[in-house]
């Protein structure tokens, strides 16, 4: 209990300050108990919502974190909580509304705040841009990870060893992704695919130069290690893991309108979820989980490549959160169980890093 503590104190304090302003915003906005007993109910299912939907997330955000020095970790849990819940979960709706309505952000804010139905309807009909985005941005971090010619660990054998053989070609798993982005494409009114393939090439580019940027950082490490200096610089994979948690977090910002069109509670709601993760995923680093369990790593971005699939698909046709968020769920909990099998059958091998 003590060591779990020391992993999700933060959460827990950041909970408990945020429970604080939803019942201050539950007197203040509706005067009664019933009101505020039901807004306090609603920011709980909300954050329970993110978690739920967001253990891959965990998972792949912990393979990357477990490459970055403790400062850089500490950076992501305590700052990066800034990014995404001022960013992702306030900004970019807000951001939407302005771009998609033709006005000013504090005209924004007064429409979220004064007329969330109107609100509510301006972020979801951006959902297929969002989806274009998001979607491609998460297959390619999906993707990338099976087609790796040094990968040497196999879950589904009979198709990652494949991905692995076929990684020798360049470019490969972009090629697939645009094929997939104009299949979709071709299910939409023009106007729509139009909105879809620019949105989907911006998360495809997006992705490239984060990834493009952690490799220079990378570069500029080792050159500085080899003339002597001991530096490790988390910048690249910092960067990377935000544009993967906004990416992440998007369909959940639009699926939340279905509890509540309220900007203050949506936001306190997915932000008590955020945290959570984020403790999740330093302490999956920290007890060293992936290296334990051999395929669970794979269940997460099998669980990603589901989740950018359906986030694609949704700009067609509409996809209930809980069957997003079963699969993911259903993946993990399965990579999960066969770890431990594997684990019964061969007792602590040394697992080969990928």
């Amino acid at each position: 209990m003590a060591t779990l503590l020391r992993y999700y104190t933060f959460s827990l304090v950041f909970m408990a300050v945020c429970f604080g302003l939803a019942l201050w915003y539950g007197v203040a906005s509706t005067g009664t108990m019933a009101g505020t007993l039901s807004l306090l109910w609603i920011v709980f299912v909300l954050s329970i919502l993110e978690i739920s939907l967001s253990f891959d997330n965990a998972v792949v955000n912990a393979s990357i974190l477990k490459e970055m020095d403790e400062v850089w970790q500490r950076r992501f849990l305590i700052y990066g909580i800034a990014i995404a819940v001022f960013g992702t979960r306030i900004v970019f709706p807000l951001a939407i509304v302005a771009v998609a309505a033709g006005i000013g952000p504090m005209d924004a804010i007064d429409l979220s705040l004064n007329q969330p139905q109107e609100y509510e309807r301006i972020v979801s009909g951006a959902h297929v841009g969002i989806a274009g985005f998001g979607g491609a941005f998460l297959m390619m971090v999906g993707l990338r990870f099976f087609f790796d010619a040094d990968k040497e660990v196999h879950w589904i054998a009979v198709i990652e060893e494949r991905l692995t053989r076929v990684s020798a070609l360049p470019a490969v798993e972009i090629g697939l992704l645009l094929l997939v982005l104009w299949g979709i494409s071709s299910l939409l009114t023009d106007a729509e695919a139009l909105t879809f393939l620019t949105a989907g090439m911006c998360g495809l580019l997006t992705f490239i130069a984060v990834d493009a940027l952690g490799t220079w950082l990378d570069m500029r490490e080792e050159a500085k290690k080899a003339s002597g200096v001991v530096v490790r610089s988390g910048l690249g994979g910092f960067l990377y893991l935000e544009v993967l948690d906004a990416s992440f977090s998007f369909d959940g910002v639009i699926g939340a309108f279905a509890l509540s069109n309220n900007m203050i509670v949506i936001a306190i709601g997915l932000s008590i979820g955020a945290m959570f993760v984020r403790s999740m995923t330093v302490h999956l680093v920290r007890q060293g989980t992936l290296a334990e369990y051999r395929f669970l790593e794979h269940g997460a971005f099998w669980a990603i490549i589901a989740l950018g699939s359906i986030m694609l698909i949704s700009a067609r046709f509409h996809i209930p959160e809980t069957i997003t968020g079963l699969i993911g769920a259903v993946m993990i909990g399965f990579s999960l169980w066969w770890s431990v099998r594997w684990q019964r059958r061969h007792g602590h091998e040394a697992i080969p890093a990928d």
